[in-house]
């Protein structure tokens, strides 16, 4: 597939780079895993509220510990560093990676135009995982309403999913295997329930979305000034080393 970023008086650069990520994305194999990875979490997150509800008393918390615990620690990661690695597959394959950079766009636009896909892939991707909490607590019987702190589990988990995202494209920049990335996040993703678990999640980048989903989380507490200064760190620094990667022209 040619992506062509001539000039157009209409589109300004950033317009250009964002729709030519978003044409690649068009029939693409990765929104099998876009739907799939969620329901296989919600699969197995539901079945396990349904199997203890004698223990798991505390309905839509109950079944959101279920459901949090395989999705942000397992299925999230590797599904974020599918999206990723799919969006820099083009440029690595052939003689692309010299055409990409040669585009008449800034290498900022370069790179802003996969963050913007990739951040907007977390977040429809989050807000899918929500509606399958929603649908699966229907399923099971639920009829008190929804935890409003479910809007906060939300927001926080889109930010620390935006982090995960931001880690996962500059590996998939440096990295020019489809497959290598995605075993990190993977990898990423189990080790931040361990380091979760000793309490120093915030400083660990994959640990920051299972932190703001509350995941593994009894108390449902939030340490929020470390949380949003994780997320912050963590942005500006894959920004600033991916767009200081483009400039170098090394691919």
């Amino acid at each position: 597939m040619i992506i062509s970023y001539e000039e157009d008086s209409h589109m300004t650069a950033l317009q250009k780079t964002i729709s030519a990520e978003r044409i690649k994305l068009r029939r693409s194999p990765v929104w099998l895993a876009f739907f799939g990875l969620p329901l296989i979490s919600a699969f197995f997150g539901t079945n396990n509220y349904f199997m203890n509800q004698g223990i798991l008393k505390s309905e839509w918390l109950s079944l959101w510990t279920q459901h949090s615990l395989f999705l942000c620690f397992f299925f999230m990661p590797a599904l974020i560093g599918t999206y990723c690695s799919y969006l820099w597959r083009l440029e690595h394959s052939r003689n692309n990676w010299n055409s990409f950079l040669t585009a008449p766009v800034s290498h900022f636009a370069l790179y802003f135009g996969k963050l913007f896909q990739g951040v907007l892939m977390t977040i429809l991707g989050n807000a899918w995982v929500f509606l399958l909490y929603f649908v699966c607590g229907k399923l099971c019987g639920l009829t008190t309403p929804v935890p409003k702190a479910a809007l906060s589990w939300f927001l926080c988990g889109t930010l620390g999913g935006i982090v995960v995202c931001c880690i996962q494209l500059t590996l998939s920049m440096w990295i020019r295997s489809f497959a290598i990335p995605i075993g990190i996040a993977l990898a990423g993703g189990i080790g931040g329930l361990l380091i979760t678990n000793k309490g120093l999640g915030c400083f660990y980048p994959y640990s920051l979305y299972p932190i703001g989903m509350r995941a593994n989380n009894p108390n449902m507490e939030l340490p929020a000034g470390q949380f949003l200064s994780g997320c912050v760190v963590y942005i500006l620094i894959c920004c600033a080393v991916s767009v200081w990667k483009l400039k170098r022209g090394e691919g």
